[in-house]
């Protein structure tokens, strides 16, 4: 039997503890970045997480150790990748991810290195006099032409699409025109977080497409609630609102007495009375006594269209608000 180092099993040891004492691990990949800004980022990140650089080997050993207390951990051996090392963390996946990829700073061109995204040469004056450089510009494909003792790029032009390998020459232009196309950073692969794996592919994500989603969705819930009577804490309200609503025009219009219908039943009763004794007085003034007449005669004059379609705009505009007063107050119930 092989003798196996102290020092080897005192670190598989360590990279166990680290794992048992935080809910969220991780492995990272630490290939192509400077010790001097590796040490920036750790310091950086010191009170939101640790980063443990050890061997590979002796990483897999210690998932394999913790598996039994962390089910499905032992998965993130799939992911080691390059310089692998270990980072732990009591924050969730996401905001890790997020912080780890905001970390990163741009990196020169490297022939063999695979572009991240798309690399676009912007249209404009390149600074560059006439020279063998406009050939090699337009060997690349790079719209280019000479203007005013120039060399311009006449468009926008893509050069290299995500995914695509950095030949010598493309990274030749690339470092002249001083674009840089590479990040360099702390790269999680993978982090676990109670018995699930989430992949790097899974932690990217679009936050404004997510939090326009999840307001759609919710308000789509709420009408829905609404519209079939279905009572959680946020739609009690409204639909109480429009059930009494619906009960005050019921009332209203089949003329039942309530303390809330009878002021506007009479209201509209006596604004009746007056319209009908107008229309006699016209015929008939006779026929109606001195005191009605004088009313019908302080009676408020016609609203002209003009006034009428004012009052129209106002009780839409008012609709609206209340809409969105709604919709607000929902939205705020859910996202506190």
């Amino acid at each position: 039997m092989a003798h196996v180092a102290e020092w080897k099993k005192q670190e598989v040891k360590e990279l166990a503890e680290m794992m048992k004492g935080h809910d969220v691990i991780g492995i990272v990949d630490l290939s192509d970045i400077p010790a001097k800004q590796l040490q920036k980022m750790r310091q950086n990140l010191r009170e939101k997480a640790k980063i443990r650089m050890s061997r590979k080997t002796l990483i897999s050993l210690a998932l394999e150790r913790v598996n039994k207390e962390k089910k499905n951990i032992e998965t993130l051996n799939d992911t080691m990748e390059g310089q692998p090392a270990l980072i732990v963390s009591d924050m969730n996946p996401f905001k890790l991810f997020k912080i780890l990829e905001k970390s990163k700073t741009p990196s020169p061109a490297k022939p063999g290195a695979i572009a991240p995204q798309d690399v676009i040469i912007p249209k404009g004056d390149t600074g560059f006099a006439p020279g063998p450089i406009l050939g090699e510009l337009q060997q690349l494909g790079i719209p280019a032409k000479i203007e005013k003792g120039k060399i311009v790029i006449t468009e926008d032009h893509t050069i290299l699409k995500a995914g695509d390998e950095i030949t010598p020459k493309v990274a030749e232009i690339l470092n002249r025109l001083d674009i840089q196309p590479l990040e360099v950073g702390i790269d999680l692969k993978a982090a676990y977080e109670n018995e699930t794996i989430y992949t790097s592919d899974i932690l990217t994500i679009d936050e404004n497409k997510t939090i326009n989603d999840i307001k759609r969705a919710f308000s789509q819930a709420f009408n829905l609630s609404i519209n079939a009577l279905i009572y959680t804490k946020e739609t009690i309200p409204y639909i109480i609102q429009n059930a009494a609503s619906k009960a005050f025009n019921l009332a209203y219009n089949a003329m039942i007495l309530t303390p809330e219908t009878t002021e506007p039943i009479l209201a509209r009763a006596y604004a009746q009375m007056l319209s009908l004794a107008a229309e006699i007085a016209q015929n008939n003034k006779d026929a109606l006594d001195q005191e009605l007449l004088e009313k019908i005669s302080t009676k408020t004059k016609p609203t002209t269209k003009k006034e009428e379609k004012k009052e129209e705009e106002k009780e839409e505009e008012e609709e609206e608000e209340e809409e969105e007063e709604e919709a607000a107050a929902g939205l705020g119930a859910l996202f506190g």
